[in-house]
């Protein structure tokens, strides 16, 4: 169990830290489809079924995950959000994919190590549910847990409801953990170290070596010795050298027993201290991670603030803004009224004068046709009195020319007459012209006025419509109404449409003439007939 224990805490380990340095060179939300989020729920998956004591239900034995996770929504409120979505999702038959999904959901969340760290807390709860040598129940469950902090700094968006996880089969891919640059490092450093030790362990030989070497010459010197002393001596001299020779052999084996502990605790020592160096690369990481995503959530919070500060003054802006454009509608509906009796007055205008000039080429056709009558006639008399004159030259040539001459006093007369009569209508007809040219003038203000009388009434809508998201009420369109809500008469250019800001109905300006103050403007504005005694009625009841 304690071989499994650190074989789970191991793949955890290397399962979180893909995961999160794939995610931050990702650079993206990820999704269920991700190979490195996929497996690092299979690792923890085998580290929660870990150590699970077997349960006997009616359909015989089985392990279930859903039950200590489970107990966390007693142990956190927070938590039954997440217990009740996972209830309710209708593909899920079995505890296992109930397990899975609440794995993702807390995941989304950024949870999971605030749940898991509940529940390893309440090792009485856990008890009923794992065996006493489990991971949870361990050290390398507190670890697991802390190692799962680094995991909020990941975004995921995972769509539970189509994914079928109750047959999934939650088996570790270990080609995703296969040694790599930073593993060849690694082994470089072992390697290194392991030379080191050879180079220890042939000092330590070679420094036997020269300890037999040295014996060697002390039993070589002690023989030449004993040759040349006394037999009794010689017994005693060999003696003290066997013991001497006893306290160095013990000597010697001691200090190669010591080397050997030595060497044993130091690689030990070694062990503990890369598990501790990489224990506290990947704590150092974690941290990071979370002070970047401290500094991500406090500028997050500072643009929010930023922007909540910019709606307020978006909503005082459009406050005014619709105060503004209720006084400019009101002034540009009396400025169309006043426009369309003028463009009335020159349209009936504009006919009288198209009917006088028509009368006036009339009479122009008739005054030229009179004139060339007249020339043709004056030609024939011309002719005749020339002929009559021819005749009688000497007859009454005095009298005949004082008719003429009188005849063409008269005629000069009525031709002045008929020129002055053709240059007035001329300056009639330039008239005309200049009223032709103002009235097309006016016809183009009145079309922009026009434009700009349908943004305003589009703008006012707008505005409706966002009044109706924060009052509650329905703001009525311009187009969908085409007669009075209350008189029920039909609007026009003279009759305009106004709507109610209590219950965004449209009237007319006599059926909406009221003013009173409402919930969502301080300030009086335009109200109906109904909704006006609807409230007064409110306020004496309130009043009373």
């Amino acid at each position: 169990m304690a071989m499994e224990r650190a074989n789970l805490l191991n793949m955890a380990k290397l399962s979180i830290k893909g995961l999160i340095e794939s995610a931050l060179s990702f650079g993206r939300t990820l999704d269920s489809d991700y190979p490195p989020l996929q497996q690092f729920f299979v690792v923890m998956e085998h580290c929660l079924k870990h150590g699970l004591k077997v349960k006997k239900s009616f359909l015989g034995y089985n392990k279930s995950l859903w039950g200590p996770l489970e107990m966390v929504e007693k142990l956190c409120p927070e938590a039954g959000e997440i217990a009740a979505s996972v209830r309710d999702l209708p593909g899920l038959k079995t505890p296992l994919g109930r397990a899975r999904a609440w794995l993702r959901l807390a995941l989304m969340q950024k949870k999971l190590a605030d749940y898991l760290r509940l529940l390893i807390t309440r090792k009485d709860t856990l008890s009923e549910f794992y065996e006493n040598s489990a991971v949870m129940l361990e050290e390398e469950g507190a670890v697991i847990v802390g190692l799962l902090v680094g995991l909020n700094v990941i975004d995921a968006n995972l769509c539970v409801k189509g994914e079928d996880l109750d047959t999934q089969v939650g088996v570790i891919d270990f080609s995703m953990y296969l040694k790599n640059d930073i593993d060849d490092y690694r082994s470089e450093e072992r390697n290194g170290q392991i030379a080191a030790i050879l180079d220890q362990k042939n000092y330590v030989e070679e420094l036997n070596r020269q300890l037999k070497y040295t014996v060697f010459n002390i039993n070589y010197n002690c023989c030449f010795y004993c040759t040349q002393i006394a037999d009794g001596d010689l017994n005693c001299e060999l003696d003290t050298y066997k013991q001497s020779r006893q306290g160095l052999d013990e000597m010697y084996n001691e200090a190669r027993r010591q080397l050997k502990e030595e060497c044993q605790l130091r690689q030990d020592v070694e062990n503990e201290l890369v598990v501790h160096v990489s224990m506290k690369q990947e704590m150092e990481m974690a941290m990071k991670l979370l002070e970047k995503d401290i500094h991500e959530k406090q500028d997050t919070l500072i643009g929010l603030r930023h922007q909540l500060d910019e709606v307020k003054a978006i909503n005082v802006e459009m406050y005014q803004k619709m105060q503004s454009s209720d006084d400019n509608m009101r002034q540009k509906n009396d400025m169309i009224a006043r426009l369309e009796e003028k463009t009335n007055q020159i349209t009936a205008t504009m006919k009288q004068l198209e009917q006088r000039l028509q009368d006036a080429e009339r009479e122009r056709a008739s005054a030229e046709d009179g004139v060339r009558k007249f020339k043709q006639d004056f030609t024939n008399k011309a002719d005749s009195l020339q002929k009559q004159i021819a005749q009688r030259e000497k007859m009454q040539l005095e009298t005949d020319l004082k008719i003429e001459r009188d005849w063409r006093q008269t005629l000069q007369n009525e031709l002045e007459r008929e020129r002055e009569t053709i240059a007035q209508l001329t300056a009639e007809a330039q008239q005309i012209n200049g009223l032709k040219k103002e009235f097309h003038r006016l016809q183009d203000e009145n079309t922009q006025l026009k434009g700009i009388c349908e943004e305003q009434e589009q703008a006012l809508e707008e505005l409706g419509c966002k009044l109706s998201e924060y009052g509650g009420q329905v703001w009525l369109k311009d187009k969908d109404a085409t007669h009075c809500k209350l008189c029920e008469k039909e609007f026009s250019i003279s009759r305009r449409k106004h709507h109610c800001r209590n219950c965004g109905e449209i009237f007319c300006n006599s059926c909406s003439d009221n003013e009173l103050p409402l919930p969502a403007s301080p300030k009086p504005v335009r109200v109906c007939d109904t909704c006006h005694a609807l409230l007064l009625q409110r306020c004496s009841s309130n009043a009373t």
